[in-house]
């Protein structure tokens, strides 16, 4: 059964089967929402950044710095680009 979220969710539906799926509250938000924004289209790829794997381990660091992923000074690489990946 759905059930309205409040008018901060533009997209109940979206919002539900996303949170089923495992995603936290905050990223179905962003997401039912940008989806429910006839000027966003969430489904369509990105912008012209280049994959994590093609940086430089000094420019993953610093970008784990700046969302505030803590324990990135012990990361590898990998660990790093599944951290930012993940966050």
């Amino acid at each position: 059964m759905e059930k309205n979220h409040g008018p901060t969710i533009k997209d109940d539906e979206t919002y539900q089967s996303l949170r089923e799926d495992g995603e936290s509250k905050e990223k179905a938000a962003r997401i039912a929402n940008a989806k429910a924004n006839s000027s966003q289209h969430p489904s369509e790829k990105g912008g012209e950044s280049s994959p994590y794997e093609e940086w430089k381990k000094d420019d993953l660091y610093d970008r784990a710095k700046e969302i505030g992923i803590e324990g990135r000074s012990n990361m590898t690489k990998k660990e790093l680009i599944s951290a930012l990946r993940n966050h």
